[in-house]
């Protein structure tokens, strides 16, 4: 069986992240979507809401399953006997970081691939930082996320007077 592991923070998931799953769902006979620990940036949803909009967005994908991790990837890897990170591309200015990551990995796992996936024209603009921008300023970001989470995302990220 093949199994992939598509990490990231998910904070929150876009439609962008779920044309990635979805494409690897079509690759692989597994698709773990791994929620990761992201010790570079403070998450607007905790590790649990994260995992239930995954949940949620990914319900109908047989072969995909949601779980997190807060160690290293190589070691998720080993333990999953996973075969590849399946990482999405948007721009070349993703690829210098990835191409680090993949070659670290790589080092920690020899027996695990990064495959990366460049995103769909329409969302390469798309990352969870712009999604949480225009919601801060009450920005529609139905176009950006998936219609079953967006009124949870809308909740939590426009701004009120209560939440500055």
């Amino acid at each position: 069986m093949r199994i992939a592991v598509c990490p990231g923070s998910f904070d929150p998931v876009t439609l962008g992240h779920l044309d990635i799953i979805n494409r690897a769902a079509r690759l692989f006979d597994k698709v773990i979507v791994l929620v990761s620990y992201n010790t570079q940036k403070t998450a607007s949803f905790t590790l649990e809401e994260r995992m239930d909009m995954l949940f949620e967005v990914t319900n109908g994908l047989e072969n995909v399953l949601i779980d997190c991790n807060d160690g290293l990837l190589a070691d998720y890897l080993k333990s999953r006997n996973a075969c590849a990170i399946v990482k999405g591309l948007r721009a070349v200015s993703d690829f210098e970081y990835e191409f680090q990551m993949a070659l670290a990995n790589k080092k920690l796992y020899a027996d695990a691939e990064t495959v990366f996936l460049t995103t769909s024209a329409e969302n390469m603009y798309l990352s969870s930082s712009v999604v949480k921008e225009i919601a801060h300023f009450g920005g529609d970001i139905s176009d950006f996320v998936p219609p079953e989470i967006l009124t949870k995302i809308q909740r939590r990220l426009i701004r009120t007077p209560r939440n500055p």
